[in-house]
């Protein structure tokens, strides 16, 4: 049997010995592929994977009822519970659809050979495909950024041939996350949610991203239950100017004017340096 030369040695790229050639391939294989596509920039949406569309929600609410309470089904009053509150959650799917729609749309209308502020999502369910939905039915690119873990379904329809990407470390998803990034609207969502947010929060505040960096939270009524920073600021933990970071929105229209005028003074001007960047490049430090 011949022995196959050292790049296309399975067994050794699979090895321990050959972890950095793999993590060098989860920040080249993307880079290609969004040079490729002229992706220059991107706006990411962070939320829960939980979270389905009113249309599915109905539906299996409607299941539910039509089946009804049978003698052995002990738990149908809880189930009945967790259907309804699945509907009144699924408004954030609708409005993640619709925010991306209108920033998709949006950015069509931009001067520029490379594309601008593209949507992107963790490629799963729930809220990251409501927007690769709004963005695909606005006619635009949109890219998903997948993780392989042993207990997640695959990737959404939704995502642009050629930019769902899939990948086993988490550091170089959230990288990849961050490099192109020029905005984050974060939907409701769980621990998952809430680590991506607190790592763009802290590159942020360190000034390791050589760019400004809009994060809006959407969905105040969630938000305000489940993160309070202000005692951070009164403990001194972080400082007074560190809340300025974060904004809140509770409509897709809301949502969107902010984001607009943001991305426009931020990264539209002439003068600005991201403007000079070759496509699917955006400057970092380090």
């Amino acid at each position: 049997m011949t022995q196959p030369v050292a790049y296309l040695y399975e067994e050794f790229l699979e090895s321990a010995e050959g972890r950095p050639i793999r993590i060098l391939a989860e920040y080249l294989e993307p880079l290609r592929r969004f040079q490729a596509q002229k992706i220059q920039d991107t706006v990411v949406f962070f939320g829960s994977a939980r979270v389905d569309s009113r249309e599915r929600a109905e539906r299996a609410l409607a299941t539910l009822k039509a089946r009804g309470v049978r003698d052995a089904d002990q738990h149908y009053e809880t189930e009945l519970a967790k259907t309804r509150k699945a509907i009144e959650w699924a408004r954030y799917y609708e409005d993640a659809r619709e925010l991306a729609r209108l920033l998709t749309t949006w950015s069509a209308g931009l001067t520029s050979e490379n594309h601008r502020f593209v949507v992107t999502s963790g490629g799963g369910p729930g809220i990251m495909e409501a927007a690769n939905r709004g963005a695909r039915e606005a006619g635009g690119k949109t890219i998903g950024l997948n993780i392989r873990l042993p207990f997640e379904q695959g990737a959404n329809p939704y995502i642009t041939d050629g930019l769902h990407f899939e990948f086993h470390y988490f550091f170089m998803r959230k990288f990849w996350f961050a490099y192109l990034a020029k905005a984050l609207v974060v939907f409701p969502g769980g621990f998952g949610t809430c680590d991506e947010l607190f790592e763009i929060l802290t590159l942020v505040q360190t000034d390791k991203l050589s760019k400004t960096m809009d994060v809006v939270l959407y969905g105040s009524e969630y938000w305000e239950q489940v993160l309070r920073f202000e005692p951070m600021a009164e403990w001194g933990a972080i400082a007074d100017k560190d809340l300025g970071l974060l904004h809140t929105a509770d409509t897709p229209a809301q949502a969107f004017e902010h984001l607009r005028t943001n991305l426009i003074a931020n990264h539209l001007e002439p003068t600005t340096a991201q403007e000079s960047e070759a496509p699917g490049i955006a400057k970092t430090r380090g």
